[in-house]
């Protein structure tokens, strides 16, 4: 075991875990909780998959602001010697070395060896601040390459222009994606801390002068087209620093300059480095846990890095923020506190697909304001445009992935008490999106009004979604998903109605949330797609992905997070589901639980994408809870890696699965998504001695909640017995309502299951024997 000299939760975050297979969101450093400034470097910039920091890639290419969901921007680099920045990247990138490379949380520190530069850099929530030290040379340059391609797509438009001897301003204008629909500008203020002694600017790989018959070698101070781009010139001593400061706002250049003039009106670097490294660390200091080992304290509190980290802030310092809702762009001001401060900022995230088994439970545990700020960026989002989105880029509706997972996020705060937004527009902008027209009716990548890939006239009229209906487009061919993401959806809505009083309302989503009921064939045991005829398709296997999102029938059939007890009647009794769903694990184990291309019949489940990430809770609803304990453990020691080349094993999406890693690890969850009228958590094994999540005062009332384990949880995986508040408890669940208040689990392990603890399910259908 490594000694450890760690004494924060922020210092065992390790950015470099699977990084070596990374997507454009994934890898930050230099970027505060849901900071609207990603600032790191990018080894890959010409994909969305296999682009920003891969570890074993030989060239930093530049060192960009932007690395969200479908958006990207304001690419910076400094070199030295002969001038390349109007060659592009590939001419001007540079080899680094990984010797005296620093990355952590807030902070990135890295070596140009083809420069003799080190590269330094920060940032606030808005603003990036870089410091980079250069050589000796009067050649010393820092790009601005505003038309540069990053990620998603090139720039449709750029714009960059010399304000002072130490400012710089512009724009760039992101081309539209298949998933955001229209292009986005990104807008920028730099302030350098000296005076630049030239300026050169470049458009379609050409340098541009004033006159090109004179002979005034200066360059022209203002350039902009789709490949345009500007630098600054220095003549610098050995070991001299250039410090440059960028705010970037999504409004307009004044914005992006009020974001970086009220976050960082200075220039002491290290300030700022240490702000962020303190916010971090409250933030992440939100969960202690204490004993474990020091790898599992890494990976712990790098997967809540994640959790924290992955979706962004849109709105500016003052809470201006950029629609593209409508037909064109508005900007729109978020809610005002009496202290004239924005209440929450506006938020960039991807589709809540899946969450419902991650950063619902995991953020209204631990963090229910940030939940309350996603909840309201959402309402103004109905409010603007109309629809209740699943996925926004840049103030667009994507239509991204397959229903309405904003319904299940919803009931998860409302009924955990995260309320402050306007509960009726919520309400109406959910029960909207559960009909024709609304969001579930535009199927992923799907963006045309009339097209309604989702398929909710078949649903509400027969039920289920059928196979073989006419698509024009987009990804409506997830039948058999689409129509269990629904029923679920249904019922977290039917949640959402009988808190509010709503009973007619509240019946009929429950009697609509058993149509997944209509996709299970009980003559092949799993849920199979469907004919409009009613007739079961012909090619069916269960390993097979036709009627499924990402998933396949094998995997998705467990796909009834709101009624496990009427799932189980389906397959046959509580034995019968558990030795199946047991034989899934068994058998995929091999493979790390995830799927293999080589060998598709060991595609029993997949704990690297978001449908199948509930499965091993499920054991607790059958009986069978030590199974529980026992493949809770299994998957978690599979993603325990913490080096660059393991950890996640496949698509972390938006701190996705670093919040599920963080539920395994504190041994709680809701296979429901905690969306129940009345939530629940239920039980499985901790991995530290000792877990302490600290409340919010201002959602609940109690100080901290307590989960305490007796005999090393690293050596034995079952629980014995345990006490809720001193009190023995028998049940593998407790209330949401219970933990509020504070208290502390406590709980007995061994290394043998005892199977007579906690054999009663949690609250469910009633299951018919």
């Amino acid at each position: 075991m490594q000694t450890v000299n760690a004494q924060k939760p922020v210092d065992f975050v390790n950015p470099f875990i699977d990084c070596h297979n990374s997507r454009w969101f994934y890898f930050n450093s230099a970027s505060r909780p849901f900071g609207m400034v990603n600032l790191s470097p990018d080894t890959d910039t010409k994909s969305t998959w296999g682009s920003g920091y891969l570890y074993d890639s030989k060239y930093i290419r530049c060192f960009s602001h932007i690395h969200a969901w479908q958006m990207s921007g304001v690419a910076v680099m400094p070199t030295v010697g002969e001038f390349k920045g109007h060659k592009g990247m590939d001419a001007y990138q540079s080899a680094y070395t990984h010797e005296g490379e620093i990355a952590k949380p807030g902070y990135h520190k890295v070596y140009l060896s083809d420069y003799d530069v080190w590269a330094e850099l920060t940032s606030s929530t808005r603003a990036g601040f870089h410091k980079y030290t250069f050589p000796e040379s009067d050649q010393s340059y820092i790009l601005i390459d505003v038309g540069a391609y990053l990620a998603h797509g090139p720039k449709a438009h750029a714009e960059v222009w010399k304000v002072s001897d130490t400012e710089i301003a512009g724009y760039e204008i992101m081309e539209q994606t298949i998933r955001r629909p229209k292009d986005t500008p990104v807008y920028f203020y730099m302030e350098f801390s000296k005076p630049f002694d030239d300026v050169l600017m470049w458009k379609d790989s050409s340098l541009i002068r004033k006159n090109p018959n004179s002979t005034n070698t200066h360059f022209v101070e203002r350039v902009s087209g789709r490949n345009a781009g500007l630098a600054v010139r220095y003549q610098t001593s050995k070991g001299e620093t250039v410090q440059l400061k960028v705010g970037i706002s999504y409004v307009s250049v004044e914005q992006a300059k009020k974001n970086l003039r009220g976050e960082v009106s200075h220039w002491d670097f290290d300030k700022v480095k240490q702000e962020s490294y303190d916010e971090w660390n409250t933030m992440l200091s939100r969960i202690e846990v204490e004993g474990g080992t020091y790898e599992r304290k890494v990976k712990f509190y790098t997967d809540l890095w994640h959790a924290l980290l992955g979706r962004r802030t849109v709105s500016d310092i003052d809470g201006k923020y950029l629609d593209m809702t409508g037909d064109y762009p508005r900007i729109q001001q978020v809610r005002l506190g009496s202290d004239g401060k924005p209440l929450f900022p506006h938020m960039n995230f991807d589709a809540w697909w899946g969450s419902h088994w991650s950063l619902n439970i995991l953020w209204s545990m631990a963090y229910p304001e940030v939940m309350d700020a996603f909840c309201n960026t959402m309402v103004d989002m109905y409010r603007n445009g109309g629809l209740i989105p699943r996925g926004p880029s840049g103030g667009n509706y994507t239509f991204v992935m397959i229903g309405d997972p904003s319904t299940p996020f919803f009931a998860t705060a409302y009924n955990k008490g995260i309320r402050n937004y306007d509960v009726n527009l919520m309400y109406e902008g959910l029960r909207k999106n559960a009909f024709e027209g609304g969001s579930r009716d535009h199927s992923g990548y799907e963006h045309k009004k009339d097209a309604f890939e989702g398929g909710m006239s078949y649903y509400v009229n027969m039920g289920y979604i059928p196979q073989d209906r006419p698509l024009i487009g987009g990804d409506g061919a997830a039948t058999v998903s689409m129509t269990l993401e629904y029923a679920y959806q249904d019922w977290c809505l039917a949640q959402i109605a009988q808190a509010m009083g709503k009973e007619d309302d509240y019946l009929f989503f429950m009697k609509r949330s058993q149509n997944y009921r209509n996709v299970w064939n009980p003559q092949t045991n799993y849920m199979h797609p469907k004919n409009k005829d009613g007739s079961w398709i012909d090619d069916f296997s269960p390993f097979n992905s036709k009627g499924f999102c990402e998933s396949n029938s094998a995997i998705n059939s467990y796909f009834v997070p709101h009624d496990i007890g009427g799932l189980i009647g389906l397959m046959g009794g509580k034995k019968k589901f558990s030795d199946r769903l047991n034989n899934a694990f068994v058998r995929s184990e091999p493979g790390g639980f995830l799927p293999h291309s080589k060998n598709r019949e060991n595609n029993y489940t997949d704990y690297g994408n978001q449908p199948g990430t509930g499965m091993a809770h499920m054991f607790n609803y059958a009986g069978t809870p030590w199974l529980t304990q026992y493949w809770v453990r299994r998957v978690k020691n599979a993603y325990a890696d913490i080096n660059p080349y393991g950890g996640y094993n496949g698509d972390e999406d938006q701190g996705q699965m670093g919040a599920l890693g963080v539920l395994m690890a504190i041994g709680l969850f809701e296979v429901d998504g905690g969306a129940a009228a009345k939530p629940i958590y239920e039980i499985a094994t901790p991995f530290f001695d000792k877990v302490t999540i600290h409340l919010n005062k201002d959602y609940y009332p109690g100080e901290s909640f307590m989960i305490k384990t007796i005999n090393d949880p690293e050596k034995n995986t079952y629980i014995q017995k345990a006490t809720l508040n001193g009190k023995t408890w028998n049940d593998c669940w407790f209330h949401h309502e219970d933990f509020t208040k504070g208290g502390v689990l406590e709980l007995d392990l061994s290394d043998k299951p005892n199977k007579k603890w906690g054999i009663n399910p949690p609250p469910t259908y009633k299951l018919k024997e």
